[in-house]
């Protein structure tokens, strides 16, 4: 691989608040190469012109002679209300496609979800009872940490991930990975559009003894090329212990009110190529946290083999 440019980012002194994934200091972070173009989150902003700025003025001042308290009250609050609320539409739909419709009915869903989500997505959910299999398979892998700070995550349905891009060489190569453990073990697996996501490539499992959205195993976004997977507790806090990802808010269920993913659902950061470092390596620990969730669905150890392609990065 080859890049025009590369650049080197430095920060700062990094402590282990639960918000940085490695705890070093004055960290070089390597620029990651062959990016992706993250989805754009845009805080609310109005500009005007001098000719804007008279209008309005002439307008506050008529509102403020010529009518009512209680309505230039409404209107002072009002105005501002609406302009948030279509900025937040517009970050909205800027996420792309994802589990909900990119439609006003779809935001209006999310916007009642968000009164819902989780405090802490760092926090590894509670083991539940009985539940197969009775442990995860991580912890004996020695997972290592993810370098640098946690991207910024962003949105429930879609959820993504909008710094910190991807790169598309491990993008193609992830796909190109699942496609081929489905190919070559048929009766275990297959490959289909995500059943959770109703977009993106998502591995299935044939016999799943987690039954979630018919055995969907994960997918992967083509938009940021972060990923979501079901993972069973103790890997879960292994992934969130090295920086590699965190849960979905949405993810906790209290007596009778049940969220639309379960309680054990995780994003998974994009994996990059780093300035310095191997093409594959994330991509590679990416794949191993991609067998913790197959340990899960299945209760049957699956070894991947990652498909890399060197032509044409």
């Amino acid at each position: 691989m080859s890049a025009s440019t590369t650049t080197t980012t430095t920060t700062t002194e990094m402590k282990d608040d639960g918000n940085s994934s490695l705890p070093i200091a004055a960290l070089s972070l390597p620029s990651p190469v062959n990016l992706t173009p993250m989805p754009k989150q845009r805080p609310v902003c109005i500009t005007l012109d001098s000719l804007r700025i008279f209008i309005l003025s002439i307008s506050l001042i008529s509102l403020v002679h010529f009518s009512d308290a209680l309505v230039v009250e409404i209107t002072l609050v009002l105005v501002p209300f609406l302009l948030v609320v279509h900025n937040d539409y517009e970050n909205f739909i800027s996420l792309g496609p994802g589990g909900t419709p990119s439609t006003l009915s779809g935001y209006l869903r999310i916007s009642w979800l968000r009164l819902w989500t989780l405090r802490d997505p760092f926090t590894p959910p509670k083991p539940t009872p009985n539940c197969l299999p009775l442990k995860g398979i991580l912890s004996q892998q020695a997972l290592p940490f993810r370098l640098g700070p946690k991207p910024r995550v962003v949105g429930i349905a879609p959820q993504r991930q909008i710094d910190q891009p991807g790169s598309r060489y491990c993008y193609q190569a992830l796909r190109r990975t699942l496609e081929k453990l489905s190919l070559k073990k048929p009766g275990k697996f297959g490959t289909e559009r995500s059943c959770i996501e109703k977009h993106g490539l998502a591995l299935f499992a044939r016999h799943p003894v987690q039954t979630a959205c018919q055995g969907e195993i994960c997918h992967v976004h083509d938009s940021d090329h972060s990923m979501h997977m079901c993972l069973h507790p103790d890997d879960s806090k292994e992934v969130l212990s090295r920086g590699w990802g965190q849960r979905h808010p949405l993810a906790w269920k209290w007596w009778f009110l049940t969220m639309p993913v379960a309680t054990d659902f995780v994003m998974i950061y994009a994996p990059r190529v780093l300035i310095g470092f191997a093409d594959d390596d994330e991509l590679r620990t990416v794949c191993k946290i991609v067998e913790a969730a197959i340990w899960y669905s299945t209760a049957e150890q699956t070894e991947i083999d990652v498909y890399l392609n060197k032509v044409g990065n």
